[in-house]
This record gives C-alpha cells, structure tokens and sequence, in this order.
C-alpha cells in the first residue's frame, strides 16, 4: 500500500468514527435539526473518500459507465459540503441578524441546498453528454488527463472547484472566527484547526483550477500530470485531516463530559436506588426490577438503570442527583431530630476526621434513616450537607455514597441504639 492510499484508509476509518459516534443523536433527532446535518456531512464524505480507495472503485466499475467513481465521488463531496454549510450556518444564525457577516450567512443557508443540488445536476449533464467516456484508466490514471483538451473539462471541474472554494471560505470564516471567542481551550484548538483545513481546501481549489487552464487548452506531460497529482494532493489530504481532526477535538471533550457523568451515575447509582425505593413518589422512572430485583440479575438490573430512559448521561446525573436530594428532604421529615448529631458523633468515633467524617455521617444518618420511611412525615429536623453548586454537589454526593456503601450494619445498629429515643419521627406538622 501507498502512503497516499494509506493516508485515504485513515481518513475514511476516522470519517467513518465520527458518523458512529453520533449515530445516536442522529436517530434521536428524527426530524432533522444539527445533530442530523453533522452525521449526513461525515457520512457522506466518508463514501466519497472510500471511491478515492481501489476497493470503492471496484465497487462501482461493474456498471459499466466509465468514471462513474468520480462523478459520484464529486457528488457525494458536494452533498456532504452541502450539509456541512447547513449546520455552519445554522450554528452562527443565531447571533445578531443586523450583523453584515450573519446576513450573508443566513443568505448562504437558504441557497445552500438549491446550488448544491443545480451543481451536481450540471456536474452530470457535463459528464454524460460533453465528456468522452470511452477513455479509461489504461489511457491515464488521472481523470483530467484523460480528458485533456475536452472543453467540457474546464467546465465540469471549474464547477466543482468554485464551489469547493465558496463553501470552504465560508466555513473556515465563521470558524475562525468562533475560535477567536472561545473559552475552552480544546473548542478553540479544534475551531481554528477546522479553519485552517479550510483554508487549505481553498488553496487545493485555487491550484487545481490553475492547473485546469493549461490541461484544457493541451495535453500535458505525464510526468507533468503525476507532480501536479501529487502536490495538490498533498494539499488536499493535510486540509482534510486538519479539519478533521478539529472536527474531533470537540466531539473527544464530549465523549470525556459524557465518560466522566456516565462513571458519577454508576458511583451514584446504590445510593439513589436504596432511596427512591424506600422514599415513594421521588423517582421519574423506577429502578429496574428483573425478576423482582433478584440478586443473580443485580449487574443487568444496574446496567440498565445507569443507561437507559434519559437523552444524555449529563441529563440522568442531574436527575440521580435531584431524586437524591428529594428522598433525603422526604427521610428528614421522618427520621429522629437527634439522629444526625449521633450520625456525627459515630463517624468521629469510627477514626474519621474532617470532611470524611462529614461524608460517613451523612451515609450513616441515609442509611439509618431509610428504617424510618415508612413513618408519618413531620417537620424536616436538621440535617447539614454539601455542595454549593451542580459540580460541588456532585463530587460531596460521590463521597457519601463511596462512603455509604461501607457502612455495615452492625455500624447501623449501634447508630439506631445509641439514644434511648426510639427511632420514630418527631411528630410537628409542617
């Protein structure tokens, strides 16, 4: 294998990483919308890079119609261009309309798919009925060798590439400017990483069609063809993968935001599912109960719980953390008012200290309370946690429950027998 058709695979292996990665927000959005345009535009040129690969031409070649490859190469590239413009300019629409660069995008939006669609039509009445496709790759590997000295050519191409520089101009504008105002850093390296693929996807367009004028007018050398094959190529591949891998920076940062919530809910997931079976009322969605919660299907019961019902990881861990919080407000209307300074007093006694012995008491006042659900509910009795905001609560709520799944319940009973107040609630009414 070559270096340019290694360099091909890999692109379209990394092309076709990213249409399975969001995958799911494309089938979520059934009615179209961004996450559907960004899947439709990796997709696409993940098909028109794999008809640049041998494997994808043989594919095509039983046909019959020669250089059928590339016309549908070129079409799908313009496709995939085309959804590219669309999300671009739907992400920067929402910014201020008087805005003279936003007016023209919101104009490039609403033409978009109507000059993509005439430029492919006028791509394939070009190549049926002005090229000769009688040539095939024994006269020449290169498709513009092969047709050299066609007037059709400088049309057919001169299309693609005015195109190809228009949409590439356009998006690396708006993404260079993005990076300019972006806060997180990997957005920002990934946002001018795309722009400068942009730009170089400009440059590949303005040197092919440089090249064009003399191929039209006069068959060039082989010689002449490979070099010119070879540097625009180059060019082509370093502003493609810079794109792409700008196009991943992003996309890596959110599988990390979703990895990193997808662990806290597993962290939280004892602790919410003792609570909101004991608490009634609190959960959106019950705990999963295969065969009534038997400990044998315990990992498939938590497998689903920690994966299912919510769009997002980032939206269950808001919701594990709300239901916890609800349950815990419903046990201190229930539990003793006396019970978490004895909660206190057992962590100190245990050996903790600090915020550890903050963590341990809250697991050992949860888990002592949790006997007394099923009491009337009173006032709230005091009760002191963690957490100023979502991130903060988060991390305190990961440490009570590391913490409360290493009560035991010899440590349990003690709590509950330490005072001679049976654990019944006090009985003020809210």
């Amino acid at each position: 294998m070559s270096a340019s058709d290694a360099i091909v695979t890999a692109i379209v292996m990394l092309l076709l990483l990213q249409t399975a990665i969001r995958l799911p927000s494309a089938v979520r959005s059934r009615r179209g919308g961004r996450p559907l345009w960004l899947w439709g535009t990796f997709t696409a040129f993940a098909l028109s890079w794999w008809l640049r690969t041998d494997l994808g031409r043989a594919a095509i070649d039983p046909l019959g119609v020669n250089d059928l490859p590339t016309l549908l190469k070129h079409a799908l590239a313009i496709t995939g261009t085309c959804l590219l413009l669309t999300y671009v300019t739907d992400v920067y629409a929402d910014e201020d309309a008087t805005t003279r660069h936003i007016k023209i995008t919101a104009g490039v939006h609403r033409a978009a798919a109507r000059a993509s669609f005439a430029t492919v039509l006028c791509l394939a009445a070009v190549f049926f009925f002005s090229l000769n496709r009688t040539k095939t790759g024994a006269d020449s590997p290169y498709f513009m060798a092969r047709h050299a000295g066609e007037p059709g050519l400088a049309l057919y191409m001169g299309l693609l590439y005015l195109y190809t520089a228009a949409a590439a101009l356009v998006c690396g504008y708006q993404w260079g400017r993005a990076s300019r105002k972006a806060r997180r850093w990997s957005l920002r390296v990934g946002l001018w990483m795309m722009a400068a693929g942009m730009a170089l996807i400009v440059v590949y367009a303005a040197l092919r069609t440089a090249f064009l004028v003399p191929t039209t007018l006069h068959p060039l050398s082989e010689q002449a063809v490979a070099e010119q094959e070879h540097i625009t190529d180059t060019v082509l591949y370093a502003g493609f993968l810079l794109w792409l891998f700008g196009s991943i920076t992003p996309a890596v940062h959110a599988l990390r935001t979703r990895g990193q919530s997808t662990w806290a809910v597993i962290g939280l997931h004892l602790l919410w599912r003792d609570l909101v079976l004991a608490v009634d009322g609190v959960a959106l969605y019950r705990p999963s109960s295969l065969l009534h919660g038997h400990r044998a299907v315990s990992a498939l019961n938590r497998f689903r719980d920690v994966l299912s019902h919510d769009a997002t990881p980032q939206i269950r861990l808001g919701r594990y953390v709300t239901e916890i919080r609800d349950a815990t407000h419903e046990l201190r209307r229930r539990a003793p008012a006396d019970l978490y300074d004895r909660a206190v007093q057992l962590a100190e006694a245990d050996g903790h200290r600090g915020t550890d012995a903050n963590a341990m008491a809250e697991a050992y006042w949860i888990k002592a309370a949790l006997t007394a659900a099923g009491q009337p509910a009173g006032a709230p009795v005091a009760f002191r946690t963690a957490g100023d905001d979502f991130t903060t609560e988060v991390t305190w709520l990961l440490r009570v429950a590391a913490a409360y799944r290493e009560t035991d319940p010899a440590s349990i009973s003690r709590l509950i027998h330490s005072s001679d107040t049976p654990l019944v609630p006090h009985t003020t009414r809210t």
